[in-house]
């Protein structure tokens, strides 16, 4: 006999609870589902990020705060190494390229990023999208996501945060705080990274330290921009992005600037102690969803038991009809297990949904961009909740399928 008639005329007479049950499993699925994917999105985004620093130095510090600033750009005031170190890294045959990273200015809530040339193409691996990149001073180039117009005038801030989010107008701080008289002209716009640089304008060092009247860091005014610096004496910065050569020398250079008033090391090595406490966290966050989802489970099986009960003189009546005991367990089977099966499904969707908002909501804050989604490993998981929701959906079944005839009819 077909099962299928009885199974839909169950589910109309649920009502309600046919729409509220799979809602409900769903919301609790997608928990978990959304936790996942964003943790994984965000291991990405943030390695993504720090792939064109491969040595940072700077001064004694912490290391954490010193990658958030130069690689995230979140705004802090960091203590200043000797620029004399520039010209040592430049010279230093174990040193492909070295790049001074200056900030601490912004124009209508972008952040000011001072360096050089080199660095501002990667090293040779970016070209603009839009015009070129600075050659001279008082030249600017903008990220991908800076809503400035190439040719545009624009006069910076000093000590402003950045407003993630925000950018794009100038607030009263700024308006308090300028550089009278200091004019970047924008002459070029790079491609998108999908990192924090690309709400950047980046400007010559030079013009950082001339805007904070410390000279520019060469003997003569019309030098060329970029290292050698010869002045007497060059400005200090934040932090110096090294490129080595080869693994061996990137492991030489910073065991020998981890001491002499600077601090070395690789951005990775601040980045698994942030994915180890990130996994920390999301191993919490998953114990917690997975004893939800099982109270959300054993609610629902509970609900589906009782309702069963109160459908019995339906089933006695079908056994009396000559109706299998095998038919009336497949049937309560079939729609117990419909429930919480599109419980899950529900909760797949729900969860990548969520997981794509959470997304769009960190890349306001923080300019990364995660590329949240649900993958296998969410796929795999929903499909393990189906498993147990069908065993799950059995306790109703063999509930109906052991009830004896004659008292269910009397």
């Amino acid at each position: 006999m077909n099962p299928w008639p009885v199974v839909t005329a169950d589910l109309r007479a649920l009502r309600w609870v046919a729409w509220l049950a799979p809602l409900l499993i769903a919301l609790a699925v997608a928990v978990g589902i959304a936790i996942s994917a964003q943790e994984a999105a965000l291991r990405q985004s943030t390695a993504r990020a720090a792939d064109d620093f491969d040595l940072l130095v700077g001064a004694p510090g912490s290391h954490s705060q010193l990658v958030l600033t130069t690689i995230y750009l979140q705004p802090d005031a960091l203590p200043l190494i000797d620029g004399v170190l520039l010209n040592a890294l430049a010279s230093d045959p174990r040193v492909r390229a070295a790049a001074p990273v200056a900030y601490g200015d912004s124009v209508r809530g972008y952040p000011v990023v001072g360096t050089t040339e080199a660095f501002a193409a990667r090293w040779g691996r970016l070209a603009p999208s839009e015009g070129r990149l600075f050659n001279s001073e008082g030249e600017a180039v903008v990220g991908a996501d800076v809503r400035l117009s190439l040719g545009e005038e624009i006069t910076p801030s000093h000590g402003v945060p950045v407003r993630h989010g925000q950018a794009g107008s100038e607030s009263a701080d700024e308006a308090q705080h300028r550089h009278e008289g200091v004019r970047y002209r924008i002459v070029g716009r790079l491609p998108r990274l999908g990192t924090p640089w690309d709400s950047a304008i980046l400007v010559p060092i030079e013009t950082v330290w001339e805007t904070h009247g410390l000279g520019n860091g060469h003997a003569r005014d019309d030098a060329a921009l970029g290292p050698p610096f010869d002045a007497p004496k060059v400005p200090g910065v934040p932090a110096i992005v090294v490129k080595p050569r080869a693994v061996a020398d990137a492991y030489a250079l910073r065991a020998q600037y981890r001491q002499g008033g600077t601090v070395a090391f690789f951005p990775a090595e601040v980045l698994v102690d942030l994915y180890r406490t990130l996994g920390d966290v999301r191993d919490v966050l998953v114990v917690a969803t997975i004893l939800n989802d099982v109270l959300v489970f054993a609610a629902t099986a509970m609900l589906l038991l009782a309702l069963a009960g109160l459908r019995r003189r339906r089933y006695a009546l079908l056994r009396a009809l000559g109706a299998s005991p095998a038919y009336i367990l497949l049937s309560v089977w079939l729609g117990a297990a419909l429930v919480l099966v599109a419980g899950c499904l529900l909760g797949l969707a729900f969860g990548g949904i969520a997981a794509w908002l959470a997304g769009r909501l960190v890349e306001q804050k923080t300019g990364l961009v995660l590329a949240a989604g649900v993958g296998w490993t969410e796929v795999f998981g929903v499909l393990g909740l189906i498993a147990v929701g069908s065993l799950v959906a059995l306790l109703p079944a063999v509930a109906s399928f052991r009830q004896p005839v004659d008292p269910s009819l009397r």
